[in-house]
């Protein structure tokens, strides 16, 4: 009885005893099985071959040869020299500088007197833009440079000291930033998506020189060079032990040719020549002959190869882009085919079956909103009009890129049709009776269209009718723009101008100030700008309306003792954003970053790290969009505010009708104002119609970043608009202190109370 009820209570544990039973004999029997196998060995009797000539002894048993230190986790120990004195390390804000790593890809082509404003300008209009650095050189002295090209002058026309030039020059000033280094003439045409896909398939921590090999004449049969005219390609460790040599080579190397005297120098000294094919991958090269016709080529080298030469001239170049780029085209639009293809195929063995595939195949299906405010609406539009516009009225002329969108999109949907019909019917656009178009985030721009069409038949008869068609532009591979070096250690310039109306609210600036920048040591400094009306300018003396702010400055001045907030005084009635801007500008460094505030921001360390980063000299300017708090009576009516912790960024809006706020260089400014002074002449009242925003957009060729700054939260005030301004800068002043007292609910909660009220 004990026993059986041993058992029992052991039965649910019997399948888990025996799980382990079994585990752990199959465990013993394969480590026999192991053991036995590691005595055996699969080899002739005799001692035991020696590892080849040149490999380390860790290769030989099958561990990993220096060869692939590259791929082991290193630990690099930090040393500080004692006899320097210690400085603070900046730490970047980009992982690929803080990991050191490499671009992949530098272009070099060599022209000279001859082809620099012929052929190396058709190498710039057709592939260069397609690489990501590209430079040319020449021997020429003090040469006149091609609108957009960069060109890198020796002085020296012989091709022998051109290439050794050239060469130290690369390893100077990008060996230690690329991996790859490409070069070319510009009597060759290189297609540049498939250079730039081969080194992506080739290990870098090879030395590789690849190219069209050619033999030397007269030379060793083994040894091959790389032939200049169908390029070459050179790996960075190649090139890092190749420069030591340059100047032997050039004393001891005698050749006419450029290409075949590196040959011999990397021969020589290195020992490595030049090979057509590496780790499976081929560099094809194709040779033109005289009178080459393009458009009727049609083997397969020639529609395979990497570079192409000789080009002779720029209409040969031209017309080799235009059919690499057809050739190239196609490939894609037959790729597209077989991978919607595949995708039917695939979704039909789905759950979802065929109705899971969605339009158009392989993009993204429409975004499904959850609930109402997630709704994308449609605008709509005609050929001449636009009914959403951006500056809010409900009708506007389409023009602009709007205009080119339109006509684009109605000419590619009658194309569709045409080949969807053809050679049964023929259509052709009489008129766009509906146009609708929203842009999807998840897919792009989506467009249906009601299109009044007139149908021909075969036999010449014709019909007109209406047809609608849906059309989707999808979002292309999305690009990482290149953008300039910025560091968060730059000086920030304030610039607070201040009027007899921001008097109340100077306190509460300057405390936010001495909190958040003082306090932390922030690299920060302020210039107020006191701007006088001319009656109270005439009664300084008696009455300064600015003795308050001043009084609160010297108190700055006593509690911090390294700190000076120097202030301008300025007597105007329309105080001009431009003409006061150009009084602080010539009292500051040309490198100064400004940032123009008003006397309700609130500066915080948050924000002026992003104007560090989003301001970059002869490049861009920033004009954040801040953060504006609506009426509280309005919003709260007489409730207790919540925190600002469950509140943050709700109760208020973006201003973007505000352009208070900018962050900009003043060495910008100042060449932007050049060319406005240039514009205006002696027009000094077109000044008033103007803020630093105009200045920007019409007189710079500058980006202008204009996004919303969270870090720049305003509490909500009446601003009083000055009359004397510009029609256009008074209406937008008005529009924002309207907008800015509340929300619609919080409008109309507002009316119903006094409706409510006033019927009582």
């Amino acid at each position: 009885m004990r026993l059986g009820a041993v058992l029992s209570a052991l039965r649910p544990a019997l399948p888990l005893l025996l799980g382990l039973s079994l585990g752990c004999s199959l465990s013993l029997l394969r480590a026999s099985w192991s053991h036995g196998a590691a005595e055996e060995r699969c080899l002739a009797p005799g001692p035991p071959a020696p590892p080849a000539r040149g490999d380390p002894p860790e290769a030989a048993e099958g561990r990993p040869g220096p060869g692939h230190e590259d791929f082991r986790p290193r630990i690099v120990p930090y040393y500080r020299d004692p006899n320097k004195p210690y400085k603070k390390v900046l730490r970047t804000r980009y992982i690929q500088t803080e990991l050191g790593f490499h671009e992949r890809l530098f272009v070099a082509v060599l022209t000279s007197k001859a082809t620099l404003n012929t052929l190396a300008v058709a190498v710039n209009k057709t592939v260069a833009h397609h690489f990501p650095r590209l430079l040319y050189f020449t021997g020429l002295r003090s040469a006149k440079v091609p609108h957009g090209m960069v060109l890198v002058a020796h002085g020296d026309e012989r091709p022998i000291w051109l290439m050794y030039e050239t060469m130290n020059y690369i390893h100077q000033h990008f060996g230690s930033d690329y991996d790859w280094f490409y070069i070319m003439q510009d009597d060759t045409y290189a297609q540049a998506e498939q250079v730039k896909a081969l080194v992506t398939h080739l290990s870098i921590n090879q030395d590789v020189y690849l190219g069209r090999a050619e033999e030397f004449i007269g030379g060793d049969e083994q040894a091959r060079y790389c032939h200049g005219g169908f390029g070459y390609l050179l790996s960075r460790s190649l090139l890092l032990k190749l420069h030591p040599h340059l100047d032997s080579c050039r004393n001891e190397i005698l050749s006419v040719r450029p290409d075949e005297w590196l040959g011999r120098c990397i021969i020589d000294f290195l020992g490595i020549t030049c090979v057509s094919q590496l780790q499976g991958q081929h560099y094809r090269t194709y040779e033109l002959a005289k009178n080459t016709e393009p458009e009727k080529e049609e083997e397969e080298d020639f529609q395979a190869a990497l570079a192409v030469h000789p080009v002779s001239d720029m209409t040969l170049m031209y017309r080799l882009h235009k059919q690499f780029s057809r050739i190239q085209l196609d490939r894609v639009y037959q790729e597209i085919q077989d991978l919607q293809m595949q995708i039917r195929n695939l979704t039909a063995l789905t759950p979802a079956g065929e109705a899971g595939v969605t339009w158009p195949v392989g993009i993204n299906a429409p975004f499904l909103p959850k609930s109402r405010f997630e709704v994308i609406s449609w605008d709509y539009f005609t050929e001449q009009h636009l009914f959403s516009c951006p500056d809010g009225s409900p009708k506007c002329e389409l023009s602009g890129a709007s205009k080119a969108d339109v006509s684009e999109i109605i000419e590619s949907a009658v194309e569709q049709l045409n080949r969807l019909y053809q050679p049964l019917l023929r259509f052709s656009k009489r008129q766009l009776l509906n146009g609708y178009r929203r842009f999807d985030p998840t897919r792009g721009m989506e467009y249906t269209l009601d299109l009044l069409l007139e149908a021909a038949t075969q036999k010449g008869h014709s019909h007109v009718l209406a047809k609608r068609v849906s059309l989707v532009r999808p979002l292309s591979k999305v690009e990482i723009i290149p953008m300039p070096y910025v560091t968060e250690a730059t000086r920030v310039q304030l610039v607070l101008p201040l009027t007899v109306q921001d008097l109340d609210f100077v306190a509460n600036f300057l405390d936010m100030f001495a909190m958040n920048t003082l306090d932390t040591h922030d690299n920060a400094l302020l210039t107020l700008l006191f701007i006088y009306h001319p009656y109270d300018a005439q009664r300084v003396g008696q009455m300064d309306v600015f003795a308050g702010v001043k009084a609160m400055v010297g108190e700055l001045e006593k509690r911090y003792a390294d700190v000076k907030i120097p202030w301008i005084s300025v007597k105007t009635e329309v105080p001009s954003q431009v003409k006061l801007m150009d009084i602080v500008s010539k009292k500051h460094p040309v490198d100064t970053l400004f940032f123009l505030a008003s006397v309700w921001t609130e500066i915080n360390m948050e924000f002026l790290n992003r104007c560090r980063m989003n301001t970059i000299s002869n490049w861009q300017v920033f004009f954040p969009v801040h953060f504006q708090e609506f009426n509280p009576a309005l919003v709260y009516r007489g409730e207790q505010t919540a925190s600002s912790n469950t509140d943050f960024l709700k109760d208020g809006h973006f201003d973007r009708h505000s352009f208070a706020e900018a962050c900009f260089y003043n060495s910008d400014y100042m060449t932007a104002r050049t060319k406005l002074a240039a514009d205006i002449l002696d027009r000094d009242e077109v000044l008033e119609s103007m803020e630093v925003f105009d200045v920007f957009l019409h007189y710079s060729g500058l980006h202008l970043f204009r996004a919303v700054e969270p870090g720049l939260v305003q509490k909500y005030t009446l601003r009083s608009c000055n009359p004397r301004l510009s029609e256009e800068l008074y209406h937008r002043c008005v529009l924002s202190n309207l907008e800015g007292l509340a929300s619609r609910s919080h409008l109309a909660m507002a009316l119903f109370e006094q409706e409510q009220a006033n019927s009582t």
